[in-house]
């Protein structure tokens, strides 16, 4: 019955990978880059770092405890994350014992440019990020596509990896926790690449590869395929940690450690353990729910299957994105043409250049207009 099993959770795997999961190595430097996070940025003192002002062609979303500022021209895709930050925030006061994000601003940019640009002052996001989260203002900053491929990012799980370590820090009280904590709650949390994190730990399994806590503790590693192992085995770890058994005990972590109890002492005390203990008890864990080796020795056929699979997912992921990107631009190019019709209109009628002077005074300059029935919108 294990062999079935595994069986099973090798074609769960498959299935997750061809209907649209990323493996780990499938663009050779952005490994890392897909499963690092999305970084969170460190403003010890809120006031020397303020934020810039957005762009004119900026609205705000009120949602209550949570702000969104965005390019208005995108209005449409970006709303739906206002009732996303609800239930999340939801979800993760429940998980963590206490309530969270009382306050919370999230600022959406077009492109890696834009979202250095909204950045506070001083504390750029690094390059590779399509998000920032910086826990002592309240902040998070989305990007709509990546750095370096420009594909079209997915929002939710931005969103909820920038939140969660919002939360985090909100729950604890700012006091430290491991970056393996953090990272990996946020990786978990938000959902991200799972299939790939699923193959990365069975391979890691597999060859004996996976990396000892105790340098995971010291910070995680910059080559790539480490990188990718350090990253799943947090989330994974974290996994093993919220287990429906073990929920109220990660509640209790957090409550310890926001009182100022040393982490590793709030574990202690939660878990009725230590991380080498810790450690032990998730490798068995893994043991059990990757020790595929039985299945393998028979040949070359399954590792081919999931070489053609994972290749297949790769493709599917990046035309979904292709598709995303020229929804988009089509969506701006009739948002440009409707303006274009309208200051067309204005020149005939008012025998002018049809410049932003020439737009009724209700409507800001540079923004899309369009006329019915002899009055005037903006276009959202």
């Amino acid at each position: 019955m294990r062999v079935v099993g595994r069986l099973l959770l090798l074609c769960a795997t498959l299935l997750a990978l061809a209907l649209g999961g990323r493996p780990a190595w499938a663009e050779g430097d952005a490994q890392a880059e897909s499963l690092a996070p999305h970084d969170v940025g460190v403003v010890v003192q809120p006031a020397a770092a303020p934020l810039p002002a957005a762009p004119a062609d900026f609205e705000t979303i009120d949602g209550g405890f949570v702000r969104v500022e965005l390019p208005s021209s995108v209005r449409e895709r970006v709303e739906p994350l206002v009732g996303e930050a609800r239930s999340f925030r939801a979800r993760l006061s429940g998980q963590l014992g206490q309530p969270v994000l009382d306050h919370v601003l999230v600022r959406v940019a077009r492109d890696p440019d834009q979202l250095a640009a909204l950045a506070p002052v001083g504390a750029p996001p690094p390059a590779y990020a399509s998000a920032v989260a910086y826990p002592s203002l309240g902040l998070a900053i989305l990007s709509l596509k990546a750095p370096r491929t420009w594909e079209a990012t997915d929002l939710v799980e931005l969103l909820r990896h920038e939140l969660m370590h919002v939360a985090l820090a909100d729950a604890v009280a700012g006091h430290h926790v491991p970056r393996w904590f953090d990272e990996g709650l946020a990786i978990h949390e938000s959902g991200e690449l799972w299939a790939a994190r699923l193959e990365t730990l069975w391979q890691a399994s597999l060859s004996h590869t996976m990396m000892p806590f105790a340098e995971l503790d010291r910070g995680f590693p910059a080559d790539g395929g480490e990188a990718s192992v350090a990253y799943a085995e947090a989330a994974d770890v974290v996994r093993f940690m919220m287990r429906d058994e073990d929920l109220a005990r990660f509640g209790s972590l957090v409550q310890r450690v926001r009182g100022g109890a040393a982490f590793d002492r709030a574990l202690a005390d939660a878990y009725d353990t230590d991380l080498h203990k810790l450690e032990y008890e998730w490798r068995e864990d893994v043991g059990h729910r990757f020790g595929m080796t039985p299945l393998l020795t028979g040949g070359g056929v399954l590792w081919a299957l999931i070489v053609v699979l994972t290749g297949v997912a790769w493709v599917r992921r990046r035309r979904k994105a292709k598709a995303k990107l020229d929804e988009w631009a089509r969506e701006e190019a009739e948002l440009e043409a409707a303006e274009a019709t309208a200051r067309e209109r204005l020149a005939r009628e008012g025998g002018a250049g049809g410049g932003d002077d020439d737009l009724p005074e209700q409507v800001p300059a540079g923004l899309p207009v369009v006329e019915h029935e002899g009055r005037w919108y903006t276009v959202h």
